[in-house]
Protein backbone atom coordinates (compact mmCIF):
# COMPACT_ATOMS: atom_id res chain seq x y z
CA UNK A 1 0.00 0.00 0.00
CA UNK A 2 1.17 3.41 -0.96
CA UNK A 3 2.00 5.56 1.83
CA UNK A 4 0.36 9.11 1.79
CA UNK A 5 2.61 12.50 1.75
CA UNK A 6 3.30 13.95 4.96
CA UNK A 7 1.08 16.90 5.83
CA UNK A 8 3.95 19.06 6.38
CA UNK A 9 7.39 18.88 5.10
CA UNK A 10 10.87 20.78 6.41
CA UNK A 11 13.69 20.17 3.95
CA UNK A 12 17.25 21.06 4.54
CA UNK A 13 15.98 24.56 6.41
CA UNK A 14 19.16 26.68 6.89
CA UNK A 15 18.00 30.00 8.57
CA UNK A 16 20.31 32.81 9.87
CA UNK A 17 20.08 36.12 11.87
CA UNK A 18 22.18 38.72 10.49
CA UNK A 19 24.03 40.30 13.24
CA UNK A 20 26.45 43.84 13.65
CA UNK A 21 29.35 40.94 14.55
CA UNK A 22 27.87 38.37 12.40
CA UNK A 23 25.51 35.90 11.25
CA UNK A 24 23.75 33.41 14.28
CA UNK A 25 23.51 30.17 12.94
CA UNK A 26 19.99 29.62 14.48
CA UNK A 27 18.58 26.73 12.30
CA UNK A 28 21.03 24.86 10.10
CA UNK A 29 19.98 22.08 7.86
CA UNK A 30 17.03 20.94 9.72
CA UNK A 31 14.48 18.03 7.95
CA UNK A 32 11.53 16.76 9.63
CA UNK A 33 8.23 15.14 8.23
CA UNK A 34 4.31 16.17 10.05
CA UNK A 35 1.80 13.70 9.33
CA UNK A 36 -2.04 14.77 9.86
CA UNK A 37 -3.34 13.72 12.90
CA UNK A 38 0.36 13.20 14.70
CA UNK A 39 1.76 15.09 17.62
CA UNK A 40 5.29 16.12 17.10
CA UNK A 41 7.72 17.68 20.08
CA UNK A 42 10.55 19.66 19.43
CA UNK A 43 12.67 19.43 22.54
CA UNK A 44 16.34 21.35 23.44
CA UNK A 45 17.99 23.67 25.21
CA UNK A 46 17.25 27.52 25.27
CA UNK A 47 18.48 29.12 22.02
CA UNK A 48 18.56 25.62 20.18
CA UNK A 49 16.48 26.84 17.52
CA UNK A 50 13.08 25.09 18.41
CA UNK A 51 10.86 29.12 17.81
CA UNK A 52 13.10 29.99 14.48
CA UNK A 53 11.50 26.84 12.66
CA UNK A 54 8.29 27.35 13.79
CA UNK A 55 8.16 31.07 12.93
CA UNK A 56 9.95 30.11 9.75
CA UNK A 57 6.47 27.73 8.89
CA UNK A 58 4.28 31.07 9.45
CA UNK A 59 7.27 33.42 7.61
CA UNK A 60 6.74 35.77 11.00
CA UNK A 61 10.80 35.68 11.20
CA UNK A 62 11.89 38.70 12.34
CA UNK A 63 13.82 41.61 9.64
CA UNK A 64 17.05 40.46 10.04
CA UNK A 65 16.28 36.75 9.57
CA UNK A 66 17.23 35.20 6.80
CA UNK A 67 16.73 31.85 5.35
CA UNK A 68 19.24 30.53 2.67
CA UNK A 69 17.81 27.71 1.44
CA UNK A 70 15.64 24.96 2.07
CA UNK A 71 11.60 24.11 1.34
CA UNK A 72 8.59 23.94 4.28
CA UNK A 73 5.93 21.64 2.01
CA UNK A 74 2.49 22.16 3.48
CA UNK A 75 0.76 19.24 1.18
CA UNK A 76 2.81 19.73 -1.10
CA UNK A 77 3.23 23.58 -1.86
CA UNK A 78 6.79 25.39 -0.78
CA UNK A 79 4.90 27.83 1.66
CA UNK A 80 8.50 30.01 1.22
CA UNK A 81 7.58 30.55 -2.56
CA UNK A 82 4.05 32.15 -1.39
CA UNK A 83 3.88 36.03 -1.04
CA UNK A 84 3.24 37.32 2.63
CA UNK A 85 -0.21 38.18 0.90
CA UNK A 86 -0.99 34.49 -0.04
CA UNK A 87 0.47 33.50 3.72
CA UNK A 88 -1.61 35.81 5.27
CA UNK A 89 -4.31 34.86 3.38
CA UNK A 90 -4.46 30.69 2.60
CA UNK A 91 -1.99 30.04 5.62
CA UNK A 92 -1.07 31.69 8.48
CA UNK A 93 -4.78 30.82 11.35
CA UNK A 94 -6.75 29.02 8.49
CA UNK A 95 -4.31 25.72 7.63
CA UNK A 96 -1.06 26.82 10.63
CA UNK A 97 -2.01 28.61 13.92
CA UNK A 98 0.23 29.23 16.61
CA UNK A 99 -0.28 29.57 20.17
CA UNK A 100 3.08 31.40 20.74
CA UNK A 101 5.62 31.54 23.92
CA UNK A 102 4.56 34.20 26.42
CA UNK A 103 0.86 33.83 25.60
CA UNK A 104 -0.46 35.07 28.68
CA UNK A 105 0.49 38.60 27.26
CA UNK A 106 -0.64 37.92 24.12
CA UNK A 107 -3.91 39.33 25.15
CA UNK A 108 -4.67 42.63 24.05
CA UNK A 109 -5.58 44.17 27.42
CA UNK A 110 -8.04 46.79 26.20
CA UNK A 111 -10.36 44.70 24.20
CA UNK A 112 -12.43 42.06 25.61
CA UNK A 113 -11.11 38.13 25.27
CA UNK A 114 -14.40 37.37 22.93
CA UNK A 115 -13.69 40.76 20.93
CA UNK A 116 -10.26 39.38 20.28
CA UNK A 117 -11.44 36.16 18.77
CA UNK A 118 -14.48 36.89 17.07
CA UNK A 119 -12.03 39.57 15.17
CA UNK A 120 -9.48 36.75 14.10
CA UNK A 121 -12.34 35.11 12.83
CA UNK A 122 -14.04 37.82 11.14
CA UNK A 123 -10.72 39.18 9.16
CA UNK A 124 -9.75 35.51 7.85
CA UNK A 125 -12.97 33.87 7.08
CA UNK A 126 -16.24 35.28 4.97
CA UNK A 127 -18.86 35.02 7.88
CA UNK A 128 -21.27 37.37 9.81
CA UNK A 129 -20.52 38.57 12.82
CA UNK A 130 -22.98 36.79 14.73
CA UNK A 131 -21.66 33.44 13.21
CA UNK A 132 -18.32 34.92 14.40
CA UNK A 133 -19.60 35.67 18.35
CA UNK A 134 -21.67 32.21 18.39
CA UNK A 135 -18.69 30.63 17.08
CA UNK A 136 -16.85 32.06 20.09
CA UNK A 137 -18.23 31.18 22.60
CA UNK A 138 -18.50 27.92 21.30
CA UNK A 139 -14.58 27.74 21.45
CA UNK A 140 -14.60 28.81 24.68
CA UNK A 141 -16.78 26.25 26.06
CA UNK A 142 -14.52 23.86 23.86
CA UNK A 143 -11.13 24.96 26.25
CA UNK A 144 -13.02 25.29 28.97
CA UNK A 145 -14.14 28.63 29.76
CA UNK A 146 -17.65 29.56 30.68
CA UNK A 147 -19.18 31.46 27.90
CA UNK A 148 -20.41 33.71 30.45
CA UNK A 149 -16.79 34.69 31.09
CA UNK A 150 -16.38 35.56 27.09
CA UNK A 151 -17.30 39.44 27.68
CA UNK A 152 -14.20 40.09 30.14
CA UNK A 153 -11.08 41.85 29.83
CA UNK A 154 -8.00 40.01 30.22
CA UNK A 155 -6.68 41.21 33.42
CA UNK A 156 -10.08 39.21 34.72
CA UNK A 157 -8.20 35.72 34.12
CA UNK A 158 -6.23 33.39 35.86
CA UNK A 159 -3.15 32.90 33.94
CA UNK A 160 -4.38 29.49 33.25
CA UNK A 161 -7.63 30.68 31.68
CA UNK A 162 -5.47 33.30 29.14
CA UNK A 163 -3.59 30.65 27.91
CA UNK A 164 -6.51 28.50 27.37
CA UNK A 165 -8.03 31.75 25.40
CA UNK A 166 -5.18 31.75 23.18
CA UNK A 167 -5.88 27.97 22.57
CA UNK A 168 -9.43 29.10 21.73
CA UNK A 169 -8.25 32.11 19.47
CA UNK A 170 -5.22 29.77 17.46
CA UNK A 171 -8.39 27.05 16.81
CA UNK A 172 -10.58 30.16 15.83
CA UNK A 173 -10.18 28.89 11.89
CA UNK A 174 -10.09 25.85 11.97
CA UNK A 175 -6.88 24.82 11.21
CA UNK A 176 -4.45 21.41 10.07
CA UNK A 177 -1.74 22.65 12.24
CA UNK A 178 -1.42 23.64 15.31
CA UNK A 179 2.35 25.21 16.89
CA UNK A 180 1.99 25.82 20.94
CA UNK A 181 5.28 27.04 21.40
CA UNK A 182 6.37 26.52 25.21
CA UNK A 183 2.13 26.57 25.95
CA UNK A 184 3.01 25.58 30.00
CA UNK A 185 5.43 28.86 30.82
CA UNK A 186 4.90 30.23 33.40
CA UNK A 187 2.14 28.48 34.49
CA UNK A 188 2.01 26.39 37.88
CA UNK A 189 2.02 22.23 37.95
CA UNK A 190 -1.61 21.82 38.12
CA UNK A 191 -2.50 24.49 35.90
CA UNK A 192 0.33 23.02 33.51
CA UNK A 193 -1.36 19.49 33.83
CA UNK A 194 -5.05 21.46 32.81
CA UNK A 195 -3.84 22.81 30.01
CA UNK A 196 -1.80 20.05 28.65
CA UNK A 197 -4.78 18.10 28.95
CA UNK A 198 -7.02 20.59 27.47
CA UNK A 199 -4.61 20.43 23.85
CA UNK A 200 -4.25 17.04 24.34
CA UNK A 201 -7.88 16.51 23.70
CA UNK A 202 -8.71 19.19 21.03
CA UNK A 203 -5.86 17.68 19.27
CA UNK A 204 -7.45 14.29 19.26
CA UNK A 205 -10.88 15.31 18.86
CA UNK A 206 -10.39 17.71 16.30
CA UNK A 207 -7.94 15.55 14.61
CA UNK A 208 -5.02 18.20 14.49
CA UNK A 209 -1.37 17.98 13.39
CA UNK A 210 0.28 19.23 16.20
CA UNK A 211 4.11 20.73 17.02
CA UNK A 212 4.40 21.35 20.40
CA UNK A 213 8.01 23.52 21.50
CA UNK A 214 9.47 22.78 24.85
CA UNK A 215 12.49 22.77 27.04
CA UNK A 216 10.77 20.48 29.25
CA UNK A 217 11.10 17.03 28.34
CA UNK A 218 8.07 15.95 30.46
CA UNK A 219 5.58 18.20 28.64
CA UNK A 220 6.74 16.55 25.41
CA UNK A 221 7.04 12.89 26.77
CA UNK A 222 3.27 13.46 28.13
CA UNK A 223 1.98 14.82 25.10
CA UNK A 224 3.42 14.31 21.75
CA UNK A 225 3.51 10.61 19.41
CA UNK A 226 6.90 11.83 18.13
CA UNK A 227 10.23 13.83 19.08
CA UNK A 228 12.97 15.55 17.80
CA UNK A 229 15.91 16.82 20.03
CA UNK A 230 17.14 19.81 19.25
CA UNK A 231 21.45 21.28 19.83
CA UNK A 232 22.32 24.31 18.79
CA UNK A 233 20.00 24.77 15.29
CA UNK A 234 20.73 21.03 14.56
CA UNK A 235 18.68 18.24 14.74
CA UNK A 236 20.53 15.23 17.01
CA UNK A 237 18.05 13.22 17.13
CA UNK A 238 14.52 12.63 16.04
CA UNK A 239 12.29 9.32 17.11
CA UNK A 240 8.53 8.05 18.50
CA UNK A 241 8.77 9.39 22.21
CA UNK A 242 7.90 6.23 23.53
CA UNK A 243 11.53 5.16 21.62
CA UNK A 244 13.07 8.42 22.45
CA UNK A 245 12.76 8.14 26.10
CA UNK A 246 13.20 4.57 26.36
CA UNK A 247 16.57 4.23 23.95
CA UNK A 248 17.81 7.35 23.59
CA UNK A 249 20.95 7.03 21.14
CA UNK A 250 22.47 10.34 20.48
CA UNK A 251 24.93 11.50 23.64
CA UNK A 252 23.01 14.97 23.94
CA UNK A 253 19.67 12.99 24.04
CA UNK A 254 21.37 10.62 26.27
CA UNK A 255 22.43 13.26 28.94
CA UNK A 256 19.41 15.48 28.69
CA UNK A 257 17.38 12.82 29.54
CA UNK A 258 19.75 11.40 32.19
CA UNK A 259 19.44 14.89 34.17
CA UNK A 260 15.63 14.38 33.80
CA UNK A 261 14.49 13.33 37.25
CA UNK A 262 11.55 10.18 37.26
CA UNK A 263 8.94 9.61 40.23
CA UNK A 264 9.47 5.40 38.71
CA UNK A 265 12.09 3.36 38.76
CA UNK A 266 15.05 2.93 41.17
CA UNK A 267 16.57 5.86 42.29
CA UNK A 268 20.04 7.48 40.90
CA UNK A 269 22.46 10.39 40.84
CA UNK A 270 21.31 12.65 38.24
CA UNK A 271 23.93 12.94 35.60
CA UNK A 272 24.27 16.64 34.35
CA UNK A 273 25.72 17.73 30.79
CA UNK A 274 29.38 19.37 31.12
CA UNK A 275 29.96 22.76 29.51
CA UNK A 276 27.42 25.33 27.93
CA UNK A 277 26.23 25.26 24.47
CA UNK A 278 28.18 26.85 22.22
CA UNK A 279 27.91 30.21 20.55
CA UNK A 280 25.98 30.38 17.25
CA UNK A 281 28.31 33.39 15.74
CA UNK A 282 31.13 31.09 15.92
CA UNK A 283 29.59 27.25 16.28
CA UNK A 284 32.51 24.49 16.52
CA UNK A 285 33.66 22.99 13.51
CA UNK A 286 32.45 19.06 13.09
CA UNK A 287 29.60 18.21 15.83
CA UNK A 288 28.50 20.97 17.41
CA UNK A 289 27.90 18.83 20.55
CA UNK A 290 31.72 17.49 20.59
CA UNK A 291 33.09 19.68 22.77
CA UNK A 292 30.76 18.63 25.30
CA UNK A 293 30.53 14.99 24.49
CA UNK A 294 32.07 12.29 26.44
CA UNK A 295 32.36 10.01 23.35
CA UNK A 296 34.07 12.65 20.84
CA UNK A 297 36.65 10.92 18.74
CA UNK A 298 38.78 13.11 16.37
CA UNK A 299 36.84 12.85 13.43
CA UNK A 300 33.87 14.68 15.76
CA UNK A 301 35.60 17.90 15.47
CA UNK A 302 36.34 17.56 11.65
CA UNK A 303 33.42 16.13 10.14
CA UNK A 304 29.51 16.99 10.51
CA UNK A 305 27.52 14.12 10.93
CA UNK A 306 24.98 13.25 8.45
CA UNK A 307 21.05 12.83 9.94
CA UNK A 308 20.74 9.37 9.06
CA UNK A 309 18.09 6.33 9.77
CA UNK A 310 19.17 3.63 12.47
CA UNK A 311 16.18 1.79 12.01
CA UNK A 312 12.54 2.22 10.75
CA UNK A 313 11.71 6.12 11.38
CA UNK A 314 14.61 6.74 14.05
CA UNK A 315 17.06 9.44 12.88
CA UNK A 316 20.48 9.74 14.70
CA UNK A 317 23.03 12.40 14.00
CA UNK A 318 26.29 11.01 15.29
CA UNK A 319 29.30 9.57 14.06
CA UNK A 320 29.51 6.86 16.85
CA UNK A 321 25.79 5.45 16.65
CA UNK A 322 26.05 5.71 12.70
CA UNK A 323 29.46 3.98 12.85
CA UNK A 324 31.36 5.78 10.61
CA UNK A 325 33.59 3.30 8.32
CA UNK A 326 36.67 4.70 9.90
CA UNK A 327 35.43 3.06 13.27
CA UNK A 328 33.26 -0.18 12.24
Amino acid sequence: MKRMPPLLEVKDLIMYYETMKGDVKAVDDVRFTLEKGEALGLAGESGCGKTSVALAMLKILPYNAKIFSGEILLSGVNILTLSDEEIRKKVRWKRISMVPQAAMNALNPVFRVSEQITEAIILHEQVSENEAKKRTLELLERVGIDPSRADHYPHEFSGGMKQRAMIAMALACNPEIIIADEPTTALDVIVQGQVLKVIKTLQRELGLSMILISHDLSVVAQTCDRSIIMYAGKIAEDASTEELFAEPLHPYSIGLIGAFPSLIGERKRLESIRGSPPNLLDPPPGCRFHPRCPYAREICSVEVPPLLETHKRHYVSCHMVNKHPKYS
